[in-house]
């Protein structure tokens, strides 16, 4: 586990992006999403009945980082993007297929 430089929360080694600030480590900065959008999908979540945010659509691949050719050789690693679905409530995580 890693430590946010920006907000300080708890970050899994491999994740770039912090969870609560959107804090980018690649790029040194807060990522700024974009709103959602009307095609967003009306999911309420099954814990609380609360109307779930997308919150973006997010990019994983399968696989470490192979060193200092790390993001040269990300083009060769199987990589999915799913629409993720967070509750403003209790902060369950979905994911979906993304939306065409």
């Amino acid at each position: 586990m890693k430590n946010c430089p920006n907000c300080k929360a708890e970050m899994e080694d491999n994740f770039d992006v912090c969870w609560q600030c959107n804090f980018s480590i690649s790029e040194n900065k807060v990522i700024e999403f974009e709103e959602t959008t009307v095609s967003a999908k009306k999911i309420n979540c099954l814990r609380c009945d609360v109307q779930m945010m997308l919150s973006g659509n997010y990019k994983f691949h399968e696989g470490t980082k192979f060193g200092i050719f790390g993001n040269l050789l990300e083009a060769f690693v199987n990589r999915e993007s799913f629409d993720l679905y967070v509750c403003p409530k209790c902060g369950k995580v979905e994911f979906f297929s993304p939306q065409v």
